[in-house]
C-alpha cells in the first residue's frame, strides 16, 4: 500500500479521490494506495472495515512486542488473524484452495477502504500519527516478506521502484566483497538472487549495522533485504500524508456523517461490552479491599487507594472508578452503600452524600434521567481523552505518571526491579496496554497470559479466571463500543423523537453534559 496526500476536496460521502480501485488492481498481492476507491460505501460497512483494521493492527503491535518480527510464530498469528478479519494475504497460489467467503477483490477493496478512513482518524494528533504510522509500517513489512520472488518484482516494477541490478559479470568481480558484508550470503546464493545498486543516503539503516557492502557512495543490497528501502519510502511517504492529511482536518471535520464516526474510530475500543454484568451481586462489599491488591490494574488500583487514603474522588475519578465497579459486578445499592461509607469519613456527611452524589451513582446504573446505561472506560478512552491534572488520580499510570513515580509506585506494590526495567522499557516506547499486560504477568507469575489488554475489567475478569475468584465470569459479548464521556445503550427508553431543524451536534453535546457530567460534578 501507499499513501498519497489526502485532498481537502474530498468529496466527504466517499472519503476522496478519483479513481476506481479495479479488478484489474486485485492482480497485484500487495499495492501501494495512491488513490481512494470512488466507489460509495455505506457509513455502516465504512466502520467495520475500519474497526477490523483496528483489531489487526492492535494484533501486530501486540505481538510485534511478544516476539521477534522475523520468527514463524510472529508470522503464523498474525497470518491467523489475517485470515479472520478476512484481509488478503494469500498469494495467487494460495487462493485456489481458499475456502468459501469475500473474494480476494473484496478483501483488497476492505484493505484500501480501511486504510484511508483510519488514516484521517488517526491524523488528528501527533501521538496518533506516530502509533499509526509505526504499525502500518510493521504490517506492510510482514505482507512484502510474504510475498514470493516474482511478487516481489512485479511490486517494484509497478511502483516505478528501479534500481540498477548487477549484472552477472559485477557480481562475480565482487563476489568476495558481498558475502563477506552481507547476512546469509554466501557464494552459491551471490549467484542465485539479484543484487542492488542503491545510493547510501536510501539505505542508512542497513549502511548503520553494516549489513551491507559500501563502496563510491553505493551500497549493494541482496534482495532479500530490499524491503528496508521499500519500507524506509513507505515511512516517508505516509507521514508526509498524514501531516497534509492533519492540515485539511477542518473540511473534514464540517461533514456531519463523517465526523462522528472518526472521532470514535480514534478512541475505539473493539472488545467484550463489560456493561453487561454476568456476576452481578456475586461481588461483596467485604472483598473489595482484597480484590483491589490481586485483581485490579493499576489504573484502579491508584484510584482505590486514593478514595481510601483522602474518603474522596474528584469527577474523573469518580466517573472512571465507578463505571469500572459497576462492571466489576457492584449493585446499584452496593455501589450507594460504598460511595457512601467512604465520603463520610471525610467532609462529606450522610445528608450532603444523598444530596450531591446519590443522584449521579443512580444516573450511572440507568435508574434516572434518560435512564440510560454507561459503559465502563476502555483502556484507549482512559489513555487519550481527559488527562489528569493536579489533585486528580484518574488515568492510565503507564501514560499519565512520571516515569520515576511511576517506578516509585511499582517499588511501593513489591514489584522486583527486573520487573519494574521490562514495564518501563514498554513505557518508554508508548506501549501503555503492553505494559499493563506485562504487569499482569508479572504480578500473576505466568510468562504469557494468552490475550491482549484493551480493558480495565477485562484485566480483572482475567485475574479473577487465573485465581479461580468470583468475578471470573464478569463481562459480555464481544462488541465495538463508541466511548464518548456519554456512551449510552438504552435501557427501557421510549423511542426518541425526531430532531428539528437545529445543529444535530449541538443538541447531542448538550444532552450529553445534561445527562451524566454535570451529575457528577464537585458539589
Amino acid at each position: 500500500m501507499w499513501c498519497p496526500e489526502w485532498s481537502p476536496r474530498t468529496n466527504a460521502a466517499e472519503l476522496g479521490g478519483n479513481q476506481e480501485y479495479t479488478e484489474k488492481d486485485s492482480t497485484l498481492d500487495l499495492l501501494y494506495l495512491t488513490h481512494f476507491t470512488n466507489n460509495a460505501v455505506q457509513q455502516q460497512k465504512e466502520e467495520t472495515f475500519a474497526v477490523e483494521r483496528l483489531k489487526l493492527l492492535k494484533t501486530v503491535e501486540n505481538l510485534g512486542v511478544s516476539y521477534l518480527k522475523t520468527t514463524d510464530q510472529y508470522v503464523k498469528k498474525l497470518d491467523a488473524e489475517f485470515s479472520s478479519l478476512n484481509f488478503p494475504f494469500r498469494t495467487e497460489a494460495d487462493q485456489k484452495n481458499a475456502p468459501p467467503g469475500p473474494t480476494e477483490y473484496e478483501k483488497r477493496r476492505k484493505d484500501h477502504i480501511s486504510h484511508f478512513i483510519l488514516r484521517l482518524a488517526y491524523c488528528q494528533t501527533e501521538d496518533l500519527r506516530r502509533w499509526f504510522i509505526q504499525q502500518e509500517i510493521d504490517l506492510f513489512r510482514y505482507r512484502f516478506n510474504n510475498l514470493n520472488l516474482k511478487s516481489k518484482r512485479e511490486f517494484l516494477h509497478f511502483n516505478n521502484l528501479q534500481y540498477d541490478t548487477l549484472s552477472v559479470l559485477e557480481k562475480k568481480k565482487l563476489s568476495e566483497k558481498l558475502i563477506n558484508s552481507s547476512f546469509a550470503v554466501s557464494g552459491i546464493t551471490v549467484e542465485d538472487q539479484d543484487f542492488y545498486k542503491v545510493p547510501f543516503q536510501d539505505a542508512l539503516d542497513l549502511v548503520r549495522t553494516r549489513k551491507v557492502y559500501l563502496k563510491d557512495g553505493f551500497v549493494y543490497i541482496p534482495h532479500f533485504e530490499i524491503v528496508t528501502i521499500v519500507q524506509n519510502d513507505f515511512r516517508t511517504r505516509l507521514s508526509k500524508a498524514l501531516a497534509l492529511t492533519a492540515r485539511s482536518l477542518p473540511a473534514v471535520q464540517s461533514d456531519e456523517r463523517l465526523q462522528p464516526l472518526l472521532n470514535h474510530l480514534s478512541h475505539a475500543y473493539v472488545g467484550q461490552d463489560y456493561s453487561i454484568q454476568k456476576s452481578i451481586g456475586k461481588i461483596s462489599l467485604d472483598q473489595i479491599e482484597m480484590l483491589s491488591t490481586k485483581s485490579y490494574p493499576l489504573c484502579m488500583r491508584q484510584l482505590h487507594r486514593a478514595l481510601r487514603e483522602s474518603h474522596h474522588l474528584r469527577h474523573g475519578g469518580r466517573m472512571q472508578y465507578g463505571l469500572f465497579l459497576k462492571g466489576i459486578g457492584l449493585t446499584l445499592d452496593q455501589a450507594l452503600q460504598f460511595w457512601r461509607s467512604e465520603f463520610v469519613k471525610g467532609k462529606v456527611d450522610a445528608d450532603k452524600f444523598d444530596k450531591a452524589y446519590a443522584y449521579s451513582i443512580r444516573h450511572m446504573f440507568g435508574k434516572e434521567g434518560k435512564r440510560t446505561d454507561y459503559t465502563p472506560y476502555s483502556c484507549m478512552k482512559v489513555i487519550l481523552s481527559n488527562p489528569p491534572s493536579q489533585g486528580d488520580h484518574h488515568g492510565c499510570p503507564f501514560r499519565h505518571t512520571d516515569p520515576e513515580l511511576l517506578k516509585q509506585k511499582l517499588q511501593s506494590y513489591k514489584v522486583s526491579p527486573s520487573a519494574i526495567s521490562q514495564i518501563l522499557e514498554l513505557v518508554k516506547g508508548m506501549h501503555y496496554q503492553l505494559a499493563c499486560q506485562k504487569y499482569f504477568e508479572l504480578t500473576h507469575n505466568i510468562d504469557d497470559s494468552g490475550f491482549s489488554l484493551n480493558h480495565p475489567n477485562q484485566y480483572f475478569v482475567e485475574s479473577q479466571k487465573f485465581l479461580g475468584g468470583p468475578g471470573a465470569v464478569a463481562g459480555g459479548k464481544v462488541d465495538v463500543k463508541r466511548e464518548d464521556n456519554a456512551t449510552p445503550k438504552p435501557s427501557n427508553v421510549a423511542p426518541p423523537q425526531a430532531p428539528g431543524p437545529g445543529n444535530l451536534s449541538d443538541q447531542v453535546d448538550a444532552e450529553m453534559t445534561e445527562d451524566l457530567d454535570s451529575f457528577f460534578q464537585d458539589a
